[in-house]
């Protein structure tokens, strides 16, 4: 993609994932050489017959002073003192007092690392202790130290996280009989798959407990846990085990995942910072790989990231059926195309005058979608994804939480962008892989991390099939992609039975857009993006390739 407006994104973040016992080593001062800032009103602050009231960045000293206030309350336990020195009392008395009471936290003991500007790093240490049992709990925070608007005072600006990082705002630590037993989640083969083998499945694990532990035959055991609240059940994120003071009975789950390409995909990932990527069986819709190579959040399953060109797919499939075009038309692909006040340009201001719909297919020529805009309704596109790919309705049920895709009907020069991937539109891999799936099958199946017999659950489904005439097309203008296009460098050897089809997404903020690829080889499929990795085929490219071919 090239030098189109850029749109701004919503990326899904979560909190980053710390297991229950991890000890932090924060270096630094202590809080010994914080009190030497100690503990009253700065000079300038004191009565002269006026106030000013500050702004800006709170001073080195201002900082030292009011982290040391706040982490030695919060350490004596002076709930009210610690709150007093947030943003937000109320909410910090909230959970500072569930600290004690609920998350049975005791013997707290808080040391301050080296502040970067007006952000400090800190380490806990503390017991958990409930009835008979116990463990220790070390974990590493920070905090930012802000100016309250109304009169310039520094205060912690308070937010979940800085009591554990693990929490989002809403979230509440409880340490107690857990209300949902453990699972040993098992691959398709019947191994257990666990976090220290493959370090991806942490946010899937959690999600499997949440959705299978009480019909599993487990039993609860004792731990420290993250309760999510609104929000982050909203966002769809589970609750968290921190600590297991003792061990429940387990539950068993048996997933789809193929160990081999579960290996092989924590290793593609980990090649590249911000990488996703997911497989799955076209003629079934399991799902056979899902990796992140940030742990901390699911962004394969619950991303909601702008695809880029990855959607002509599902454009094409629009135009392919409303006999707007076929791959062999003469179709050219401006320079630039002027839409509703807008003028997009293709990848380094390219244009193909001469040449098939397929070509600009595969050499992913922007304008060649855009510029048929002017034939198509509002709601096209979104019926399109809804109706054959089964995308934007929010009802999957494949055994964890996920994000569906979302194509929303806009107008306009919106519409002209999500044409090609941008303005409203948002995948993650998951979605993207079902799109290759579907091509690859013709019919839509509802991709599944767990047998839908397992819990008798309703999976979605589409509302109509594509023609074998439209599936054959597709089919042509991928394969061109893989063997000719963008794809090709990627794709070399995977052929005949293959298609692919590349995109690049720019995000407002990055100098670099996500690069994505989206393809199928026999009866396998797969998706890939790279966060601010440039071009599709040179990052995710090569991730996706070799799933593809490890699979056969």
């Amino acid at each position: 993609m090239g030098k189109r407006r850029r749109v701004a994104e919503r990326r899904k973040t979560g909190p980053a994932v710390l297991g229950g016992m991890i000890a932090v080593v924060v270096g630094g001062a202590g809080l010994g050489a914080y009190a030497l800032y100690g503990g009253g009103a700065a000079a300038d602050e004191r009565d002269s017959g006026h106030k000013t009231v500050k702004t800006g960045q709170p001073t080195a000293a201002e900082v030292h002073t009011v982290t040391t206030r706040f982490l030695t309350a919060w350490q004596k336990g002076s709930v009210a003192e610690a709150a007093a020195a947030t943003d937000d009392p109320s909410a910090a008395t909230s959970l500072l007092t569930g600290y004690a009471k609920d998350a049975h936290l005791k013997d707290v003991t808080l040391t301050a690392g080296t502040a970067t500007g007006a952000k400090v790093p800190f380490s806990v240490k503390a017991t958990v202790s409930y009835r008979d049992l116990s463990k220790p709990l070390a974990y590493g925070s920070a905090l930012s130290v802000v100016r309250r608007a109304s009169d310039g005072k520094p205060l912690v600006d308070w937010h979940a996280s800085v009591v554990h990082p693990d929490l989002k705002d809403g979230d509440t630590l409880v340490t107690g009989e857990s209300g949902t037993p453990p699972i040993k989640a098992l691959d398709r083969e019947g191994a257990e798959l666990t976090t220290a083998t493959y370090p991806s499945l942490g946010t899937v694990l959690d999600g499997l407990r949440e959705k299978f532990g009480k019909t599993a035959g487990g039993k609860a055991g004792v731990e420290l846990r993250v309760v999510r609240g609104k929000a982050s059940q909203t966002a769809k994120l589970s609750d968290k085990t921190l600590v297991e003071l003792s061990k429940g009975t387990p539950g068993t789950v048996r997933t789809t995942l193929s160990p081999t390409l579960q290996a092989a995909a924590e290793k593609q990932v980990g090649k590249r910072p911000r990488a996703s990527v997911v497989v799955i069986r076209p003629s079934t819709g399991e799902i056979l790989a899902v990796a992140n190579s940030g742990h901390g959040f699911n962004t394969a399953f619950q991303g909601s990231l702008a695809p880029g060109s990855t959607m002509k797919i599902i454009t094409s499939t629009m135009l392919f059926e409303k006999k707007l075009v076929t791959p062999g038309a003469s179709h050219p692909c401006p320079k630039t195309y002027k839409l509703a006040g807008w003028t997009f340009h293709n990848d380094a201001d390219s244009e193909i005058k001469k040449g098939s719909f397929k070509l600009s297919f595969g050499a992913s020529c922007n304008n060649a979608f855009i510029n048929f805009a002017p034939k198509l309704s509002n709601s096209d596109l979104t019926k399109e994804a809804q109706q054959v790919y089964g995308l934007g309705l929010n009802n999957w049920a494949i055994g964890v939480p996920t994000f569906d895709g979302s194509v929303p009907v806009q107008s306009g020069a919106q519409m002209g962008a999500s044409l090609i991937g941008q303005g409203g539109v948002r995948m993650n891999p998951l979605n993207m892989a079902s799109v290759s799936a579907t091509v690859e099958s013709g019919v839509f199946r509802q991709p599944y991390l767990v047998s839908p017999s397992v819990d008798h659950r309703t999976v979605a489904k589409a509302a109509r099939t594509m023609s074998s005439k439209t599936q054959s097309q597709l089919k042509e203008v991928m394969q061109y992609t893989a063997a000719y296009g963008t794809a090709a460098k990627a794709m070399a050897g995977l052929g005949p039975d293959y298609g692919a089809k590349t995109g690049s997404a720019e995000v407002d903020g990055q100098k670099k857009p996500n690069g994505w690829l989206t393809a199928y080889r026999g009866d396998l499929a797969a998706a890939g993006v790279v966060e601010a990795g440039g071009h599709g085929g040179d990052t995710a490219g090569p991730i996706v390739a070799a799933l593809l071919k490890l699979g056969g």
